[in-house]
Order: structure tokens, then sequence, then C-alpha cells
């Protein structure tokens, strides 16, 4: 059977108006074809296009919003210290309290949900990063399995997803507006009076981190914390608290 050809939906509307309608917006070929009584397939028609565009010009909104919030934000200074690798990195809650004041006052949100993951042992996260009309969607898939870095059991499975699910939005969030992560622009050392630098936190952390012994642990964190307390710095103070609180989970 031959196809039908598809209708000139902006000639059709041409026949209808009086006046000339060429470069006219979706909206104002709409206009003007309901007020003529327009044809059901050719109204439907102007409807999509209107749709169509009005997605594009949202779609276009919200990129030049990321752009500018990727432009505002700067590198965020890590909180936390991995036990497993004696690594340090940005906790969720330190990059949003950097991020959110600057997508907030674009007009963006952020939510979270969940979704079925194919992979086993895995959480599928998603992220909702919306501006007015439009909504972009991002997902992380990440294991649950509570292993290590050597491949030992090291989390129940309720703690295991529950981390999972708090690195999953964190690595979303980091990915969505490119955040680097890392020391500012003083190279860790702080002026003096401005608590630790960044390079004697990280060398207390990775100490504590790395105890091989409850007593060696207990020494590393108390000798880190008694610094910490002496240069007045509660970052490095809370630091050192969930550092050595992870690794003395580890040990026992």
């Amino acid at each position: 059977m031959a196809t039908q050809p598809q209708p000139n939906t902006e000639l059709a509307v041409h026949h209808l108006s009086k006046k000339p309608v060429d470069g006219a917006s979706p909206m104002n070929l709409l206009s003007i074809a309901l007020q003529n009584n327009a044809a059901i397939d050719v109204i439907e028609r102007l409807a999509a296009l209107q749709e169509k565009a009005m997605l594009r010009d949202a779609e276009i909104a919200f990129n030049d919003a990321l752009s500018r919030v990727q432009g505002e934000i700067k590198r965020v200074a890590p909180d936390l210290v991995n036990p497993q690798t004696s690594s340090r990195y940005a906790s969720y809650a330190a990059i949003d309290r950097v991020i959110r004041p600057i997508y907030t006052r674009e007009g963006m949100s952020l939510s979270f949900s969940h979704d079925d993951c194919p992979k086993a042992e895995h959480v599928r996260v998603l992220c909702f990063a919306s501006l007015g009309a439009y909504t972009r969607t991002y997902q992380m898939d990440m294991p649950t399995d509570g292993k290590g870095a050597k491949g030992k059991d090291v989390m129940t499975t309720t703690h295991a997803t529950a981390t999972a699910d708090s690195y999953a939005k964190r690595y979303l969030v980091k990915d969505i507006f490119n955040i680097a992560i890392g020391e500012g622009d003083t190279d860790g050392n702080l002026p003096a009076g401005q608590g630790l630098s960044e390079k004697r936190m990280d060398e207390l952390g990775k100490g504590i981190a790395a105890a091989s012994s409850v007593d060696e642990l207990r020494k590393c964190y108390f000798d880190a914390y008694k610094e910490a307390q002496a240069a007045k710095d509660r970052t490095a103070m809370q630091l050192f608290i969930r550092t050595k609180d992870a690794r003395k989970r580890e040990l026992e």
C-alpha cells in the first residue's frame, strides 16, 4: 500500500489565515489553527511541534545553567580517609556544602531514587537533575558485597548497602558538575593559627588508617587528635575520629 503524503502543517495553517505566517513559531501557528477550526490532524501536529520546541528551549536553559555552575565550583577539599587504601577523599556532605548554594541559586535541583539493577550484589542509584520543566537523569551501579580492598568481608549487608548508596550519590554529583577533589590553592599549607595543613592532616589520617593493631591504633589516634586539638582544628578532629572508628571495626 502506498504511503499517504503527510500534510504540510504550516501550509495548511497559511490557507486558513488571512495573514502570512512565514517564520511563525509553532505556538503562533497553533493559535491560528485553533482560531480557524483547523482539522484535528493539523492541530495535533502543531501541538507536537510546540512541545518539541519547548523541550529544546528547556534543555538549552539547563545546559546554560549547568555551564555557569561548573564555572563557579572550585575544587573540594577531601575530609575523609579510606582506611583500605589510606587515601583521602571528599564525603558527599563535604561536596554538598560547597555546591548546593551554587546550583540552587541557578534554580537547579537534585533528587535521588533507586531502580532495579541487573547486576548481582549492586544497587542502582538514580539522580534527577532538574531546571524548570527539564530533567536529566543520571545513574550509577555500585557494588553492595561488603568486600574490602583485599577481598575480605568488612561490612554487614545493611552497612554495605548504605555505604554503596552514599558512594553512588557522591560519584554522581561529582560527574554531573565535573567536580575536582583536591587541596586548595595553598598547596596543603595553611598560615599559622588556621588549623593543621592539608599535608599534615593527610599524614596523620593515613597513620591512623594504617595501624596494624588496636594498641597502635589507639596511640596513632591519640597523637593525631592531640595535635589537631592544639591547632583548634575541628575538621581534623572529626576526620581522625571517623578514621579511627572505621579502622577499629576492621581490626576487631
